[in-house]
């Protein structure tokens, strides 16, 4: 069983940044892929970005590419996601999640563990 601890939300004003992090623990992760997601209400969860742990390859959403990066530490079995430029429409729970699926899943129908989230607000 995955555990995933997301911090580092907060409130920001727009163009301001933050970084998330993702604490995961309760098995090796060769072969996991740690992703990010984020949730207004009312809405489905989104997909933000994901990290494929062995190889470090990165993927994002059109919204925040370019202006988010997503990386991680496998010494620390953490991932981070950096944001910057942060705009209004960033405000959201964003939650990571973790998959075993070899390809990369881009919906949360593809990860079976997540954090609890943690809100990220960005004032205009």
């Amino acid at each position: 069983q995955v555990q995933l601890l997301e911090s580092g939300g907060g409130l920001v004003q727009a163009g301001g940044s933050l970084r998330l992090s993702c604490a995961a623990s309760g098995r090796t992760f060769s072969r996991y892929t740690i992703g990010w997601f984020r949730q207004t209400p009312g809405k489905e969860r989104e997909f933000v970005a994901t990290i494929k742990w062995s190889s470090g390859n990165t993927y994002y959403s059109n919204s925040v590419k370019g202006r988010f990066t997503i990386s991680r530490d496998s010494a620390k079995n953490t991932v981070y996601l950096q944001m910057n430029t942060l705009k209004p429409e960033d405000t959201a729970v964003y939650y990571c999640a973790g998959s075993d699926w070899t390809g990369v899943p881009r919906t949360s129908a593809g990860y079976d563990s997540w954090g609890q989230g943690t809100q990220v607000t960005v004032s205009s």
